[in-house]
């Protein structure tokens, strides 16, 4: 997320963050962000046709080289918090302040240890 947030301001991009949470509308300021997201849901899920469906929608839009860059990057970050999550990694102080307002904004603070 600070990643994504850091790019878009570099690169002048407006972005609705609040499409991590399944509550933007519209355009949310990222190319195919709709088919990209349904297959990052589908990746997670257990529907194989949809899977197979939103691979197919990558492709016809966005090309080969773009489902491998999707597929990658959905399983790089799913890796990354699981091990983060898992071992207890606490968020870098940091990255904790250059975050904290669009944590806020989110509402995603609650997924903190202790607040879940």
């Amino acid at each position: 997320m600070l990643l994504l947030r850091e790019s878009s301001q570099h690169s002048g991009a407006e972005i609705d963050f609040n499409a991590i949470l399944g509550e933007a509308g519209g355009d949310v300021g990222i190319a195919h962000a709709d088919i990209l997201v349904e297959f990052t849901e589908a990746v997670w899920g257990d529907d194989d046709d949809r899977l197979s469906a939103a691979r197919r929608a990558i492709v016809e839009t966005m090309g080969a080289d773009a489902l491998v860059d999707a597929s990658g990057i959905t399983a790089t970050f799913n890796a990354i918090d699981r091990v983060a999550d898992a071992t207890g990694t606490p968020l870098e102080e940091t990255k904790a302040e250059e975050s904290a307002d669009l944590r806020e904004d989110l509402g995603i603070n609650v997924f903190e240890p202790g607040n879940a």
